[in-house]
């Protein structure tokens, strides 16, 4: 059985969870080291993202993956009000979702097209 090869949206998507989920484990020792929350909300808040992380890039080839790194773009510059820093952060972040969601998307449908064509032209 071959398995199926995962999409450029796919790739770009978990690159930027990929690195989203080491910046979160590390804005949580920020907000645990600037004591702006107890230390097990802290840690465990942190924890509590990057597992939501984890089952996102986990589901990526599902709808609901993608719905899941939507969701976290939101919570993570939502992380702002405690460490104003991640406003900028998780904006940044969130222009890179945007971008990968339609650059990937885009370049997914250009190669579908190109390979229904290359079909169509091999099939006759």
């Amino acid at each position: 059985m071959r398995r199926q090869r995962q999409s450029v949206r796919q790739s770009l998507a978990s690159i930027v969870l990929g690195f989203e989920l080491i910046v979160m484990f590390l804005a949580a020792l920020v907000a645990f080291g600037l004591k702006v929350l107890p230390a097990p909300v802290a840690l465990g808040g942190g924890a509590a993202i990057c597992v939501a992380i984890l089952v996102a890039l986990a589901g990526l080839r599902y709808r609901w993956g993608i719905i899941a790194g939507w969701v976290l773009q939101g919570v993570i510059v939502a992380t702002g009000i405690l460490v104003p820093i991640m406003f900028i952060i998780g904006a940044l972040f969130a222009g890179m979702w945007v971008y990968s969601m339609v650059a990937g998307g885009r370049i997914d449908r250009e190669k579908a097209a190109a390979a229904q064509l290359g079909d169509e032209t091999h099939g006759s």
